[in-house]
């Protein structure tokens, strides 16, 4: 089986909470559909709000989300023969794992295969890829197949599964499940920065042309991209 997984959550923060979840799962006999909004406790920032829309009205008579379908369902499915596919995947788990959530199956994640298999994009984001891999154009009937509701929003947690499910198959017109699961777990060679005052910029000419900025980077960015990290540590070694 295949489960497509989005979470939204209260914040970014280490106290921040999943406050909403959504779930597309997918063999060859069957579809399931979930979408819960869970209330574990933690207030939604505005900030968060702004992005996803969610309030803190909206979650106040809500259940934990131990307690939500989508929960119980992941639950049902969590076995070795179980993929689940995400966007940045080990950000989902890890925010699962603080409602007590260990995942046991196999994972992909679609953030990094993209990365890998198509290098040229300009950017990684799940809307950027949205519209410039045209995934737009199949929504409406993947929608009607899926049973998910209209209208299609991003940031929404089940809106966002869908996505995935889209970008999870298109890549498969240049990789296969299997191979997509080795690519999630290896590192991408980044060649370009896609932010900051570097922005389009190769990695290894600015290693060259100033090496303390990318070492600042390393020593005072904490939450720096993985393979981002891994791209300048490997052009100043050189």
């Amino acid at each position: 089986m295949l489960i497509f997984l989005d979470t939204e959550t209260t914040g970014l923060e280490d106290k921040d909470k999943v406050c909403s979840i959504g779930i597309i799962a997918v063999d060859e006999e069957s579809l399931h559909v979930e979408y819960d909004l869970v209330n574990d406790g933690k207030k939604i920032s505005p900030k968060a709000s702004s992005i996803n829309h969610i309030t803190n009205e909206m979650l106040k008579e809500k259940p934990k989300l131990q307690e939500s379908k989508a929960y119980k369902f992941l639950q049902e499915q969590n076995n070795k023969d179980t993929v689940l596919v995400a966007h940045n995947i080990k950000f989902d788990l890890q925010m699962l794992e603080k409602s007590g959530f260990k995942w046991r199956g196999r994972t992909i994640d679609t953030l990094r295969c993209t990365k890998h298999l198509i290098p040229e994009c300009e950017e990684f984001s799940l809307q950027f890829l949205r519209y410039e891999l045209r995934l737009y154009k199949l929504e409406e009937k993947e929608c009607s197949t899926c049973r998910v509701p209209k209208p299609i929003t991003a940031h929404n947690a089940i809106s966002d599964a869908l996505h995935v499910k889209l970008l999870y198959e298109y890549l498969l017109d240049s990789s296969t499940c299997s191979q997509m699961q080795e690519l999630s777990d290896k590192k991408v060679l980044m060649q370009k920065f896609s932010f900051g005052k570097y922005i389009g910029r190769y990695i290894e000419e600015i290693a060259m042309n100033d090496r303390g900025y990318l070492e600042w980077m390393l020593a005072s960015i904490n939450d720096l991209d993985e393979d981002l990290r891994y791209s300048i540590d490997y052009y100043l070694q050189g």
